[in-house]
């Protein structure tokens, strides 16, 4: 009886094994190949953009025309990431097939006219899209949409880095803070691996990063340590600040996005406004390094992500430029994502830290690229592997520290207000399990008004 049970279950696990991977080889390849166009297109306007800077005095405009664009044809996709995840969640109206190709050309019409956004939002919403569709054409029930989805995220997210690994543990991780949803890993695998693979065969080429650092053998204690302690005191408190960060750029993307509401009644005003907003920081600053993603070098000297790895290669506010250019670009309504943001302002606040701290310059600089990330969006493991498939694996510690400690520090806080908590960070904390970060930041703010009435403040 036992053995037919054993010979039972491993039945059922191969043909689980053989559905899922029939069923997401089409998500994939049909997701990579639109993350390579997408990443094309998108590099393609951004060099135009270099040579034609005068696109930037055009950027309220192309405001206003994704307001409407949205407006007209967009529904329910203006939730954008927090749609596909409150449909992971609690299937209901379903993604509309629009989203995927809607957030595309909004994206790219962005980063066209100078906008500063990222790019993983864009390609999370066309694997979402994608994978809504084809769980329509596969007839799927409620609980094989949801793992679809979630394949779909992670086929998004692994093609659009480079990092298929990192693109799967994502996906099981961003739905619940505290929670891995174990039970899609494998199609989430199947998928981020897939989806990648098609992006490099389209040709289209990630940037490479690199660690120039090696520990000296000769430290305090390295007699007895393997690690150097001196070193580690000092991730942990650049840590910190990763994680603080995280929380600035999340409660004023949410923040400008209540106020702009609040403010402008005439909604198209908000995306026309935030544009003229951006065009004056252009001028207070005098130059163009805060717009778009900050990959490329606009010219010779630029601050971008590449250069923070380098001593010097970042100013000391960088990062708090990044964070103000682009809260103000998403929260009044322009499209993107903000990883690719997250990852400059971590960057540049560890060249700075590192500085500071007379720490190595490009391994701050990495650590502060995954772990504002790790902060931001409440996801510590997926990042600690981001960083082994983006920076290599000798030092995997220092990522795991740096990651952790930021998502501590950030807060219950994030940049996707539908991410729920499974497992609150605190054991004081007072939450009910499923919870939104939306509803947490509801009451936190009334707990805050109640108090300043009780001291009339």
């Amino acid at each position: 009886m036992f053995q037919k049970t054993i010979k039972s279950a491993h039945f059922f696990i191969i043909k689980y094994f053989l559905k899922w991977f029939l069923l997401t080889i089409p998500v994939a390849i049909a997701v990579g190949s639109l993350v390579a166009f997408f990443l094309w297109l998108l590099n393609a306007a951004i060099f135009y953009r270099f040579a034609q800077p005068w696109l930037l005095y055009l950027l309220p405009i192309a405001g206003v025309a994704i307001h409407f664009l949205y407006k007209t044809w967009g529904k329910s996709s203006e939730k954008g990431n927090n749609l596909i995840m409150d449909e992971i969640h609690k299937p209901e109206t379903g993604i509309p097939a629009r989203m995927g190709p809607l957030v595309l050309f909004t994206t790219v019409l962005t980063h066209l006219f100078g906008g500063s956004a990222g790019r993983e939002g864009t390609a999370v919403q066309i694997g979402g899209s994608i994978a809504q569709l084809f769980a329509k054409w596969f007839k799927l029930d409620e609980k094989e949409v949801r793992t679809l989805l979630m394949a779909g995220v992670a086929a998004g997210f692994g093609a659009v880095f480079g990092t298929p690994l990192t693109g799967a543990i994502f996906a099981i991780e961003v739905i619940a803070l505290g929670k891995l949803q174990y039970d899609a890993i494998i199609p989430c695998l199947i998928a981020s691996i897939i989806s990648d693979f098609t992006v490099s065969i389209w040709g289209v080429q990630h940037n490479a990063y690199h660690i120039n650092f090696v520990q000296s053998k000769d430290f305090f204690l390295s007699t007895y340590l393997h690690w150097d302690i001196m070193l580690m005191a000092k991730i942990i408190g650049a840590s910190v600040a990763f994680g603080l960060a995280s929380y600035l750029f999340a409660e004023l993307v949410h923040g400008i996005k209540s106020i702009s509401l609040a403010i402008l009644k005439i909604t198209w005003l908000i995306p026309f406004t935030g544009g003229i907003i951006i065009i004056l920081l252009y001028w207070l600053v005098g130059k163009p390094d805060y717009l778009s993603l900050g990959v490329n070098a606009e010219y010779p000297g630029a601050v971008t992500i590449l250069s923070a790895f380098n001593q010097g290669g970042a100013d000391a506010m960088s990062w708090l430029w990044k964070i103000i250019f682009t809260t103000i670009t998403l929260g009044t309504g322009f499209k993107g994502g903000e990883v690719t943001p997250l990852f400059y302002i971590g960057a540049t606040l560890g060249n700075t830290l590192a500085t500071l701290m007379n720490a190595p310059v490009s391994l701050f600089a990495a650590l502060g690229f995954i772990a504002v990330f790790a902060g931001a969006t409440n996801t510590p493991l997926a990042c600690t592997l981001m960083g082994v498939e983006l920076f290599g694996g000798e030092y995997v510690l220092f990522f795991a520290i740096a990651c952790f400690t930021a998502y501590f520090f950030s807060g219950h806080s994030g940049i996707y207000s539908s991410q729920r908590i499974a497992i609150p960070k605190l054991f004081e904390a007072d939450f009910s399990e499923g919870d939104t970060l939306k509803e947490v930041k509801a009451r936190r703010i009334s707990y805050i008004g109640e108090k300043l009435k009780k001291y009339k403040l």
